[in-house]
């Protein structure tokens, strides 16, 4: 049987970032909350491990032999001393690449949470957690994929089940941000704390963007200055009808806009992508703590 489910994008609402310790991370803290859209992941028995990659983003991964979906589901393997699971995996990679949506945590949150149903695992098998920490301090968070509060390393999670789902638009400008120049552009400059803020006392979509107002992304100013063109993005939502908040997502190039209703995102969505062709640009829900992630079984293959 295969199994096919949505790794889901993720996006930082805000993102306050420490000094780095001694053994070179970033201490952080974030509220996290993920998309009605991303990447799609198939997974069904096969001989070996193997992976497949397709879908509009696929040429950026081509010969990519140690993607994070086979390193999960390898670490997986060894947490259950069976080895690597013989399982195909299907990527259908619809999210830019190095776009801070957490693509590729997401990817392998989704690959190890259709292991778990083929391979007869339970949900909450500890081998599960072992193998999503292995890609990364994002790896938990995307195992789960619902809103929570990140701390430490981006691994303290603390599930916030007071978020609503929360219109959105997310627009990339197809510039590459990777994660490890903009950290060393914001080590060499200002570096603010880890510090989490006290939650909104007002939960609607509008309360939610004035308590964001006040937070801060302290990776936007050091990717900027890396990759213009995320100004650009920012600057277009910003002018955007309705909309009541703008950021930069993680550690870029993808900007998000908030909005109060699905219809505003979608008309801002719609003349956003007609105003700049060229950009990736979404219109989408955040899902709020009551939704969960979605499996689908297919037909036996």
């Amino acid at each position: 049987m295969r199994r096919t489910a949505t790794a889901p994008a993720k996006i930082n609402l805000f993102l306050h970032v420490g000094a780095a310790d001694a053994d070179g991370y970033h201490p952080l803290a974030s509220l996290v909350a993920f998309a009605d859209i991303g990447d799609r992941v198939s997974v069904q028995p096969a001989e070996r491990l193997s992976l497949e990659v397709e879908g509009p983003f696929a040429p950026t991964l081509a010969g990519d032999n140690d993607n994070l979906i086979l390193r999960a589901l390898r670490c997986l393997g060894q947490a259950t001393g069976k080895g690597p699971p013989a399982l195909k995996v299907v990527l259908d990679k619809q999210l830019p690449i190095a776009a801070g949506l957490g693509g590729g945590s997401s990817d392998a949150g989704a690959a190890l949470r259709l292991a778990a149903q083929v391979l007869g695992l339970a949900a909450d098998d500890p081998a599960l957690e072992t193998a999503a920490a292995v890609v990364g301090a994002d790896g938990p968070m995307c195992l789960h994929a619902r809103p929570a509060w990140a701390e430490g390393r981006g691994d303290w999670l603390t599930i916030e089940p007071r978020l609503p789902d929360l219109p959105i638009v997310l627009v990339n400008p197809g510039v590459p941000s990777p994660t490890g120049p903009v950290y060393r552009a914001y080590d060499a400059g200002p570096v603010r704390s880890a510090d989490r803020p006290a939650p909104p006392d007002d939960w609607s979509p509008h309360g939610v963007a004035a308590w964001l107002s006040r937070q801060r992304n302290d990776l936007e100013a050091p990717a900027l200055s890396l990759a213009p063109a995320i100004g650009e993005a920012l600057a277009a939502v910003a002018a955007s009808q309705g909309v009541l908040l703008t950021r930069m997502s993680g550690s870029g190039a993808t900007v998000f806009g908030l909005y109060a209703d699905d219809a505003a995102a979608r008309a801002a969505g719609e003349a956003l992508a007609a105003h700049r062709p060229e950009w990736w640009v979404r219109a989408c829900r955040l899902q709020g703590a009551q939704a969960n992630v979605q499996l689908s079984g297919d037909n036996p293959a």
